[in-house]
Formats: structure tokens, C-alpha cells, sequence
């Protein structure tokens, strides 16, 4: 009998442990884990700046579809200025744009890091043809079909970060791996409806007006989901920069989607909500950001955790003994 089986068998009969459970301390209170050595303006933005062209996208084909034609084109141009200042933003993290060149060398498709790079490499084409198109009204069919790929596209553009920040060992963002995702999804379809408000006619503004509300519902019932899975990790989303961000974040969004379903008939009320809208996507990508790097820097929040999991498995810790 393993040593883990016996200690689990005297846990059931109420014996208690010879030797007192450890409390936990990591050598000199330095971190377990490297935190990842991305800088906050270049990384947050880029999940903030992907997400917002990505779902612009989306709407964009809607717009066009159901003859907005003026709310199309302000999106299609959004998204393209938005996947540029991403890509920008990304090779200013990697140092020389020649790192980006050389993530297409690989073909990966576990590879959360290099799948994001062949879709932003397909996507943004796609949505430069469409805003161009419909900027220039030159060849509407080449256009169109650009406009269906981005919106095919943008789904995965504006989710993918999430599974990439999950895809690491940071407690924050791995913790909440199933939900990520999904909270990035919801604030990017925040952003590009408020992006919709801000640039597009007020007689064209419904559907946005409908996904903003749709949105800050989804991005509160993620938000919430993620922190009820992340357990004690969830103080860093409460607490320090993270905490203030998100919390603005939820005001925002929340502000923003009761703005626009209320007074989003009228221009400036509209272009108020949408810029709300906008700021709270971005204070939760920063926020998110930020709470990643809070749980990297303390040791406890990757530690105290597994050895959570050990416990509920009967997996053994500091109260084995050798018999």
C-alpha cells in the first residue's frame, strides 16, 4: 500500500497526523512561476484592440445586410484601423516584426500563440479589402466576400486572446481557462457595439443598441462564473489596479448598455453610451491583465491552490507519514 493510500485511510478514521500540516512560505517569498514578461500597454491593448475588430467585423456584416449601409462601412474601417494598432502593438511587445515572421514558420495547432498569428495574418487582408471596398465603392463582389471571411473570422479574432492568456501557468488567467474566452467574447461585442454608436447614424443604431445590452449581460454572468472558479485567486480580480479596473469596467458597460437601450434613439445620448461602452472593454482587458500579473508575483496564489486540490483528492501533503 503507497504511502498516499494509507495516509488517506487514516484521514477516514479519524486519526490524526504525527506530524503537523506545513504551512506554506516559497523561498525568500519569491515567485513560484515567471510571470510573462508582456508589458501592459502592448498586450492589454492588443486583447483590447483584437476583440474590438474582430466583433466590428460581425456587426459590420450585419449592418450591410440588413441595409445599414453607413454603420457598415464606419465598422469595417474600425476594425481595419483596430487589427493594424493590434498587429502594431503585438510586434512592439516582440521587439523586431521579424519575431512575427517567424511564428508563420509553424503550423501548430495546439499551439494557441501560433494559431492566433496565421488568423490575424487571413484576417487582417479580409477586412482591408472590405473597408476599402466600401470606402472606394470599387468592387463590390471582391467587397462582399471580404466582408463574409472577416465576419467568418472575427469570432475567433476576438476570442483567441483569451485562450491564449489561459493557455499559460499564470493562476489568474488559467484558472478561469473555460470562461476567459468567453468574458473576451461578451467585451468585444461591447466595444464594436459601442463602436457602432459612436460612428453610425442614430436611425441605424438598433441592432447595436440590442447587442450592447446582450453583451454587458453576458460580460457580467462570465465575469462572475470566471471569479466563482478561480476560488482565492479570485481576490486578484478584487483587489489593487485589477480590482479598480474591473469594477469601472462593469460600471461602464452596465452604464453604457442602460444608456444606449433608453436614449440610444438620439444622437448624443448614443455617442455617450458607445464611448462608455468602449472604456469598459478596455478597463476589462487591463483589469484582466492586470489580476494575471498580481496571481504571477504572489507565490501563494499558485501554490495554495494545488495543494487545495491535493486535499479534496486525498491526494496526500504535509500530513503523510512513512510507516
Amino acid at each position: 500500500m503507497s504511502i498516499t493510500e494509507r495516509a488517506g485511510r487514516r484521514r477516514r478514521r479519524g486519526e490524526q497526523p504525527m506530524v503537523p500540516k506545513a504551512e506554506f512560505q516559497s523561498y525568500y517569498g519569491r515567485p513560484v512561476i515567471k510571470a510573462p514578461s508582456w508589458a501592459a500597454p502592448d498586450i492589454a491593448g492588443y486583447f483590447f484592440l483584437g476583440g474590438l475588430a474582430g466583433a466590428g467585423s460581425v456587426l459590420a456584416a450585419g449592418a450591410q445586410l440588413t441595409g445599414r449601409t453607413t454603420t457598415a462601412t464606419a465598422l469595417k474601417v474600425s476594425s481595419l484601423t483596430a487589427v493594424s494598432l493590434s498587429a502594431a502593438a503585438l510586434v512592439h511587445d516582440l521587439g523586431r516584426p521579424a519575431r512575427f515572421a517567424n511564428m508563420l514558420r509553424v503550423f501548430k495547432p495546439t499551439s494557441p500563440m501560433s494559431m492566433g498569428s496565421w488568423l490575424l495574418s487571413v484576417y487582417g487582408p479580409a477586412a482591408g479589402a472590405a473597408a476599402a471596398s466600401a470606402v472606394t465603392g470599387r468592387l463590390p463582389r471582391l467587397g462582399g466576400a471580404a466582408t463574409g471571411a472577416a465576419a467568418v473570422l472575427g469570432p475567433a479574432v476576438a476570442t483567441y486572446t483569451g485562450v491564449l492568456a489561459a493557455d499559460t501557468a499564470v493562476p489568474a488567467w488559467h484558472g478561469a481557462h473555460r470562461e476567459l474566452p468567453y468574458l473576451f467574447g461578451a467585451s468585444a461585442t461591447a466595444a464594436a457595439a459601442g463602436m457602432a454608436l459612436v460612428t453610425g447614424p442614430a436611425h441605424e443604431n438598433t441592432p447595436a443598441r440590442c447587442a450592447a445590452g446582450l453583451a454587458a449581460l453576458a460580460d457580467a454572468a462570465a465575469e462572475k462564473a470566471a471569479e466563482r472558479r478561480l476560488g482565492m485567486v479570485a481576490e486578484t480580480w478584487r483587489e489593487g489596479r485589477a480590482g479598480t479596473l474591473l469594477r469601472a469596467a462593469r460600471v461602464l458597460t452596465a452604464a453604457g448598455a442602460l444608456g444606449a437601450a433608453a436614449f440610444g434613439g438620439r444622437r448624443a445620448p448614443a455617442v455617450a453610451s458607445g464611448l462608455a461602452l468602449l472604456t469598459g472593454s478596455a478597463c476589462t482587458r487591463f483589469g484582466v491583465f492586470a489580476a494575471g500579473m498580481a496571481s504571477a508575483e504572489d507565490p501563494k496564489y499558485t501554490v495554495v491552490p494545488q495543494r487545495e486540490r491535493l486535499d479534496a483528492e486525498g491526494g496526500g501533503g504535509a500530513d503523510t507519514q512513512v510507516e
